[in-house]
């Protein structure tokens, strides 16, 4: 794992990158109500990203806006061909940079008439085309301990589908943020062949302490991928605070990356090993082991049950 200086470094040689442990630089940042602050801040990112090597820049949930309250966040609300994904894709064709632009406010369709938005994580190959979009599934509706009461369904549309997608780097599970805490999902991103799973986030700090490190250790474990999670941190407003921590995890669950829970803005990267992974499967071979006949009902072919112990024979 390396940590980059957070100034605005010159990109390198456009060349592809061609190596059997191919690098993701993974951002720490603190978006606020400012978007073009926000997209510069990831701008300068972009460029440090490309300058260390990396072949993917994973960006945090809310990179290029975070506001005050949800009816901000409805208001500028795009649709995928408004600015700010314009404004990405010319920076990935720029710099011939894989991004996956962690989560934005999606604007709903006019004709549905609903004031509300999905919360949309984007992933733009090097040629700024959109290889996949994924509509965050679950969504946060908590009062935290010792933390806010926030209610993201008041705004926010659900997504209704999982999305894996081939890059550079290996084939990416997408999730957001709240996802991390229902491992179902992260299971089903792996029957379609996930080998990395992004979880970009905005954690609170309550429960970023109690909960964000072992989750995503969990994740990568169970699944046996690798975990890349970029994050916000820091006093985004009056109202919001993150936990930070951005954070690479590999398949046998140790942390490559920690970005901690202070510095804004920050870039780590981290080499991503596919050899590794498919022999830690090999070695360890979970996926066949599991039991979806008993634990998983007819969708995986098996019977649903219950039987009932009786007294044994005396």
């Amino acid at each position: 794992m390396r940590r980059v200086a957070a100034a605005l470094a010159a990109p390198t040689s456009t060349s592809k990158r061609m190596s059997s442990t191919p690098l993701v630089a993974v951002a720490q940042l603190t978006a606020t109500d400012d978007r073009k602050e926000n997209l510069r801040v990831c701008r300068d990112l972009a460029f440090q990203a490309k300058a260390a090597g990396a072949g993917l820049l994973c960006l945090p949930e809310c990179f290029s806006f975070l506001g005050r309250s949800w009816r901000e966040t409805v208001a500028v609300g795009q649709a995928l061909e408004g600015s700010v994904i314009s404004e990405m894709r010319a920076l990935a064709k720029e710099l011939k940079l894989w991004l996956s632009l962690g989560g934005f406010p999606e604007a709903v369709s006019a004709e549905r008439g609903d004031a509300k938005v999905y919360n949309t994580h984007v992933i733009l190959d090097d040629d700024g085309g959109i290889q996949a979009r994924y509509r965050k599934i679950h969504l946060f509706d908590v009062d935290v301990p010792n933390g806010p009461v926030l209610q993201e369904s008041r705004y926010t549309l659900p997504g209704d589908r999982v999305v894996v997608v081939d890059s550079p780097v290996g084939r990416l599970g997408l999730s957001t943020c709240y996802d991390l805490r229902f491992p179902e999902m992260y299971e089903a991103l792996l029957r379609q062949g996930a080998e990395i799973l992004l979880v970009p986030s905005a954690f609170t700090v309550p429960t970023g302490k109690a909960h964000w490190e072992v989750l995503l250790r969990a994740r990568a474990i169970e699944t046996q991928c690798y975990v890349v999670a970029a994050a916000q941190v820091g006093q985004h407003n009056e109202k919001r605070a993150s936990y930070g921590h951005s954070m690479v995890v590999d398949p046998w669950g140790r942390v490559l990356s920690d970005a901690g829970g202070e510095t804004s803005p920050i870039l780590s990267v981290a080499e991503i090993d596919l050899t590794m992974l498919h022999e830690i499967r090999a070695k360890m071979p979970i996926k066949s082991h599991r039991r979806r006949d008993l634990f998983y009902g007819r969708s995986y072919g098996g019977e649903s049950r219950s039987d009932k112990w009786q007294e044994p024979d005396k």
